[in-house]
């Protein structure tokens, strides 16, 4: 590796390594951005998974943190061209009566789907809808003050009480309960714990300000843009260059780490003091994931015209199917019955397949490490809310815990989120720090999922890194 003195080192180059060295760029930073891969990208990669023409999201897929990022607005990605593409709604949640309860923008549409939980919902969204800039400015940064006290001291009664109690005593019917226990499944937790009510008020309240979206052509194009713009600041940014300790990278002011804190360990060895590294070793990483890609000849056939509506479908039933799923990976089983998060971007992004084919997308939940297949269970489920399903494809790729963490070595275990986030390690992510990007020793910081604000594809996470290596070294 060319050893030429860099101001910053950046290890990794997904969305929070691209954000930190774009963020140090802008400030007049000499920043260098090392990827182990043969191309940027990290989670957000795009690649054609089964068939020639047929572009599958490697990771991740839907992207409303990316879409509300307050760094990603600041950076104008759209300047660099990535094109955001809105579904007509962000969620479809089929029911096993045929029906679908679908969350959109318009939380007056929504509402009408929800029966006797309409009032009880309109109360629980609308007061976070008179300022969503400021939420999502609070949601998506470091825990500490927030600059809007009140409205987040409404978001903490609320968001602190599990998912599933929540649900049950907010609303009456199924209806609500269950689209809301889909988006709080997002968080790999049991919806049983303290907590998991934030993630769902969280994605719910994406909802009603942007129909949750895809990037055009593939998630690729998110890091695409990070890349043109960190390259128009000067940076630089080499791939194929697999770090495995600090000597083999060029003298620096920081080095930013966009991997997890298994690799930190790794790499930084004895740089690090014994008590931090102790605290390191012992982050939780969670539940794994399975995943499927489809190449399919025709849409997929819901039974709910609705779910054709949305990008992404909820697959799972009621609430307490749902519950019953998230407890079993937490507690190291498979579900049967699985809580499947399937998307289809093809409906809405031509260019992800040929002309008269589409693409699905769809993942569930499994124990950290699992060597289970899961294709036949996760295609069951679809099967369940669109019969004929399965004649609709034409290939198939899968992915189990061992690929992911093949594929990219930050998901330790298979767990693609950056780690467990409940409410202990949500606090010390990735140890109890009062800025918990920096370490104790002064060139090292850390901005992968693993750090506040913890997973998704939004940057945060490299951007709160970049401002604790400029007022450090200010």
């Amino acid at each position: 590796m060319d050893k030429t003195r860099h101001d910053a080192v950046v290890i990794g180059t997904g969305p929070n390594g691209l954000s930190a060295a774009v963020t140090l760029a802008r400030e007049g930073w000499d920043v260098l951005a090392v990827e182990a891969a043969d191309v940027i990208g990290g989670g957000t990669r795009t690649s054609e998974l089964t068939l020639p023409g047929y572009h599958h999201d490697v990771c991740s897929a839907i992207h409303p943190m990316g879409f509300l990022s307050p760094c990603f607005i600041e950076f104008g990605l759209e300047d660099h061209g990535l094109e955001w593409v809105h579904p007509e709604a962000s969620v479809a949640h089929p029911l096993d009566d045929g029906s679908a309860v679908l969350l959109e923008r318009s939380l007056a549409r929504t509402v009408a789907g929800l029966g006797e939980d309409a009032s009880a919902y309109r109360g629980m969204i609308q007061p976070f809808l008179r300022d969503p800039p400021g939420f999502f400015g609070d949601v998506l940064d470091v825990p500490g003050v927030p600059r809007h006290p009140l409205q987040m001291a409404r978001f903490g009664v609320q968001g602190l009480r599990s998912a599933r109690g929540f649900a049950r005593s907010k609303f009456q019917g199924e209806r609500a309960r269950a689209l809301f226990a889909g988006c709080a499944a997002h968080s790999v937790l049991p919806l049983e714990k303290a907590g998991t009510a934030a993630v769902g008020l969280v994605f719910s309240i994406a909802g009603h300000v942007a129909d949750w979206p895809m990037a055009r052509g593939g998630s690729a194009a998110i890091t695409r843009a990070l890349g043109r713009q960190l390259s128009d600041l000067g940076g630089q940014i080499r791939t194929g260059e697999p770090v495995r300790t600090l000597a083999q990278l060029p003298e620096a002011r920081a080095y930013l780490f966009d991997v997890a804190p298994k690799q930190v360990l790794q790499i930084v060895g004895d740089e690090l003091p014994p008590r931090y590294r102790a605290r390191l070793s012992r982050y939780r990483y969670g539940p794994g994931a399975f995943k499927v890609d489809w190449a399919l000849d025709g849409p997929i056939p819901w039974t709910s015209a609705e779910c054709s509506r949305a990008g992404t479908v909820h697959l799972g039933g009621t609430l307490e199917e749902l519950a019953a799923s998230e407890a079993a990976a937490w507690n190291g089983e498979h579900s049967e019955n699985p809580f499947v998060i399937l998307c289809q971007q093809s409906l809405f992004d031509t260019s992800r397949a040929p002309e008269g084919g589409h693409t699905g997308w769809a993942y569930c939940h499994v124990p950290h490490g699992s060597t289970r297949g899961m294709t036949d269970v996760i295609e069951a489920q679809v099967e369940r809310f669109a019969p004929g399903f399965r004649d609709r494809i034409l290939a198939r790729a899968t992915m189990g815990p061992a690929d992911l963490e093949a594929y990219n070595e930050t998901y330790v275990g298979g767990a693609v989120t950056g780690g467990v986030a409940d409410l202990a390690q949500l606090m010390a992510r990735p140890a109890l720090r009062w800025d918990p990007h920096s370490t104790p020793n002064p060139r090292i910081f850390l901005c992968s999922a693993s750090t506040p604000p913890g997973g998704g594809v939004h940057g945060m996470c490299g951007y709160r890194a970049a401002q604790s290596v400029l007022r450090r070294h200010a």
